[in-house]
C-alpha cells in the first residue's frame, strides 16, 4: 500500500508541475463554460440575440406606423438604424434604396420597410416589406420571429385604421364621424369612461381587438409565445420578404458550417505544426541548420510559408469536401476564395508561431493553443451567430482571426463579391498577420529556442 501511495504522490507532483495539462484540465473547460453560458443567456434577464442592427424605413404618415417603429425599438434584440450615417446632426431618414445598399455592403443584414400605402385602400388589411441577408440560418429565423412578434403587436390598431379608411370611402367621412361619436356615447353610457377619449381611440383605429394578435394557445391559458403563423390576423397582414443577398446560393447553411469548422481545424493544424519547433530542437536539427549558411530568419520564414501553404491546401480540401457532400458552390468565385484562404492560412500560422514563441515546451504550446483556438472558434462565429452573445463579446469577436475569415468566406461564397470588394477583409487578415509575426519574431530572437 505504501508503494501505491508513493506512486500516486509522484503522479500528482508531475501533474501539478505540468502547466499545460493543468490548463487543459481546468482553465479551458471553465472558459468554455463561461462562453457557452453567455451565448445561451444564462444569468441574463433577456436571453437570445442582441445588438442586431435593423434598418427601418417609415414612408407612411399614419400615426400607427410610428407606433410600429416604437414596437420595433422596444425589442431589445434590435438597434434601429433610421437615418443615413455621416450626414450630420440633421441626417435625413433612410430610404429603401439606402437600406438595400447597407445590406449589400454588409453593414447590416435586416431591414423593415413601412410603405406609404401601409393601410390598404383596396381591401381591409395592412402591408409591410422585410429585407434580409440571411447568411446565417439560425440568426435569420430568430430575427424573423422577433419581427413578426413586433409587427403583430401593432396589427390591431393598424387593422382598425384600415377599417376606418374603408368605411370613410364607403359611407363618407361625415357619416363615419357621426358613427364614431354615437358608438363612443353608447360605450360611455354602458360601461362608463371618458367619451371624448373613447371617440379618439375609435377614430385612431383602436376597436379593442388587441386580443386577436395572440395565438389561440395563448388565449386558452398556455404560455406559448406570439407567432405570426398562428395569429388569426395573419391573413390580413401582407408581409413581403425580399432577400437582398445570396438568392442564388443553394446551400446557405452549409456555407457557414463548412467555413466555421474548416477554420477551427486549420488553427489546430497550424498550431501543431508550429509546435514542431520543439521536436526539431530536441533532435538537434536547429544546430545543424545554423551551422550551415542558414540564419534564424530563414528558419522562421520557411516555417511561416509552410504553414500558409498548409492552410491553403487544408481549407481548399475541406471546401471541396463541402462541395461533394453538401453542394457548396466553390467554383463560382474560386480565385477570390483562394485569396481569402491564403490570408486566413497566413494569419493562423502567425498565431501558431506567436504561441510557440511564448511557451517553454511542446506540451505548454499545445495547451495554450487548445484554449486559444476553442475560444476564438466560439467567439468568432464558427459555432454560433455572434449576435447571440452579449454586445461586449460581439466587439471582442472582431479581434479574432476566425471572425474575419468567416467574413471573407461569406463575402465570397454567399455574396459572390469581387476581389476589390473583399480587399478590406483580406487587408485586416494581412494586418493581423504582420502584427502577430512581428511580435513572434521579436520573441524568437530574444528566446532560447535556437540555442
Amino acid at each position: 500500500m505504501r508503494i501505491l501511495l508513493t506512486l500516486v504522490r509522484k503522479d500528482c507532483a508531475n501533474f501539478l508541475r505540468d502547466k499545460a495539462t493543468l490548463s487543459i484540465t481546468f482553465l479551458v473547460p471553465i472558459a468554455l463554460i463561461y462562453i457557452f453560458g453567455q451565448v445561451f443567456g444564462i444569468n441574463r434577464k433577456d436571453s437570445g440575440p442582441s445588438g442586431i442592427q435593423l434598418a427601418v424605413v417609415n414612408e407612411s404618415r399614419d400615426p400607427a406606423a410610428q407606433k410600429l417603429v416604437e414596437a420595433l425599438a422596444a425589442e431589445k434584440a434590435f438597434r434601429l438604424v433610421t437615418t443615413r450615417a455621416g450626414a450630420g446632426p440633421a441626417a435625413p431618414p433612410l430610404t429603401e434604396q439606402d437600406a438595400q445598399a447597407l445590406i449589400l455592403d454588409n453593414q447590416l443584414r435586416f431591414g423593415v420597410i413601412i410603405p406609404r400605402d401601409l393601410i390598404r385602400e383596396d381591401a381591409i388589411g395592412v402591408r409591410l416589406k422585410i429585407l434580409s441577408n440571411p447568411r446565417n440560418e439560425i440568426e435569420a429565423q430568430m430575427v424573423h420571429g422577433l419581427l413578426q412578434k413586433a409587427i403583430y403587436s401593432s396589427v390591431p390598431e393598424l387593422l382598425g385604421r384600415s377599417l376606418i379608411e374603408r368605411a370613410r370611402q364607403s359611407v363618407g367621412g361625415a357619416r363615419m364621424d357621426r358613427f364614431a361619436e354615437a358608438l363612443a356615447t353608447s360605450i360611455t353610457n354602458t360601461f362608463g369612461g371618458d367619451r371624448d377619449a373613447i371617440q379618439r381611440r375609435i377614430e385612431s383605429g383602436d376597436f379593442g381587438l388587441s386580443f386577436l394578435q395572440r395565438p389561440a394557445a395563448t388565449r386558452t391559458g398556455t404560455n406559448s409565445e406570439p407567432s405570426g403563423s398562428t395569429s388569426p390576423l395573419a391573413g390580413l397582414v401582407g408581409i413581403e420578404t425580399q432577400q437582398v443577398v445570396g438568392q442564388q446560393v443553394k446551400r446557405p447553411e452549409a456555407t457557414r458550417v463548412v467555413g466555421g469548422w474548416a477554420m477551427m481545424f486549420l488553427l489546430f493544424a497550424v498550431s501543431g505544426s508550429a509546435a514542431a519547433f520543439f521536436d526539431e530542437k530536441k533532435t538537434g536539427i536547429f544546430q545543424r541548420l545554423l551551422a550551415a549558411p542558414v540564419r534564424r530568419a530563414h528558419i522562421l520564414w520557411s516555417r511561416f510559408l509552410f504553414g500558409t501553404l498548409l492552410g491553403l491546401v487544408q481549407l481548399t480540401a475541406l471546401f471541396f469536401a463541402g462541395r461533394v457532400m453538401y453542394g457548396v458552390d466553390i467554383f463560382g468565385n474560386f480565385w477570390n476564395l483562394a485569396v481569402v484562404c491564403i490570408a486566413a492560412g497566413a494569419a493562423s500560422t502567425s498565431l501558431g508561431m506567436l504561441i510557440v514563441s511564448f511557451t517553454p515546451t511542446s506540451a505548454a504550446a499545445q495547451g495554450v493553443a487548445t484554449f486559444v483556438v476553442l475560444t476564438m472558434s466560439a467567439c468568432g462565429g464558427a459555432w454560433f451567430p455572434i449576435s447571440f452573445m452579449p454586445e461586449f463579446m460581439q466587439q471582442f469577436a472582431k479581434f479574432t482571426i476566425v471572425y474575419w475569415a468567416m467574413e471573407g468566406f461569406s463575402q465570397v461564397l454567399w455574396a459572390g463579391q469581387s476581389f476589390v470588394q473583399i480587399l478590406p477583409t483580406v487587408g485586416v487578415l494581412a494586418g493581423i498577420t504582420a502584427g502577430v509575426m512581428a511580435i513572434a519574431i521579436w520573441r524568437f530572437n530574444r528566446g532560447r529556442l535556437f540555442e
